[in-house]
């Protein structure tokens, strides 16, 4: 059997921690890519590996205690054009996850190829909303599908390889769609997010939460200012002392 065969007979959806069920949503982790590759992803999957960081400050995050965190996994490495293979595979592990843990509320947390293939899965019924990270958004990428859904981007302007303003401009098309849009500019991390990570973190799992309904925009501001395609500074949503929530290892069964 080749690798793309078995990539193809892989479940989409990987679930490390299933034992947590039943819950009360679901976070889904969407890594990086390639804009054109046929070949499946590497054992050493740096985007992957990447991604998993932020699985961790979710799952050491109160706020996500009852949530399933689970991830997508890609068939090929690239997105491939009119193809848009890890669209594919993002409605194959949602379809999964249903099967498994019935009509959850699911955020979707992608970044760059992941974010594009998040967003363009959206329109799926369990998809409450997108957070998605330093996004591939090219012009023209379809955007009306996403009324009722909430969409969270956090991009570094300074990033070099994916468009903040391509961010920006496709979130003012979202939001002129009918969802409900935030753009938060970040002061560092680029496209790796690696630079300012912990910040990247602690927002990431902050929107999730929001997007569930476990978390609530910071007391310092109205909450009409907290939302639109803006940008604003990642540091309207840094929490106070008082508001922030201890780390703590997930409960185990």
């Amino acid at each position: 059997m080749s690798g793309s065969e078995r990539s193809a007979a892989l479940p989409a959806l990987h679930l490390p921690e299933p034992r947590f069920l039943p819950a009360v949503g679901a976070v889904l982790l969407l890594h990086g890519g390639r804009a054109d590759s046929l070949a499946p992803p590497s054992p050493l999957n740096l985007p992957d590996l990447r991604m998993r960081a932020f699985a961790r400050a979710l799952g050491q995050d109160p706020r996500h205690a009852d949530v399933l965190i689970g991830y997508v996994r890609y068939r090929m490495r690239g997105w491939n054009g009119e193809r848009a293979d890890p669209v594919h595979d993002t409605r194959r592990a949602l379809a999964e996850l249903a099967d498994l843990a019935g009509p959850l509320p699911v955020v979707l947390l992608g970044h760059s190829m992941g974010a594009r293939a998040a967003l363009r899965a959206a329109d799926d019924p369990h998809v409450r909303g997108v957070v998605a990270l330093a996004p591939w958004c090219p012009p023209g990428e379809p955007a009306t599908h996403l009324a009722h859904r909430t969409v969270i981007a956090l991009h570094d302007p300074a990033d070099p390889v994916t468009s903040a303003t391509d961010t920006w401009t496709y979130l003012r098309r979202a939001e002129a769609a009918g969802a409900r849009v935030r753009g938060i500019r970040m002061p560092g991390g680029r496209h790796t997010m690696i630079s300012r990570s912990r910040l990247w973190h602690s927002l990431a799992a902050r929107s999730t939460a929001e997007v569930l309904g476990r978390d609530s925009p910071p007391s310092t501001s109205a909450p009409e200012t907290m939302w639109g395609a803006g940008p604003l500074d990642a540091v309207m949503f840094i929490p106070s002392v008082g508001e922030r929530h201890p780390i703590r290892p997930r409960r185990r069964n």
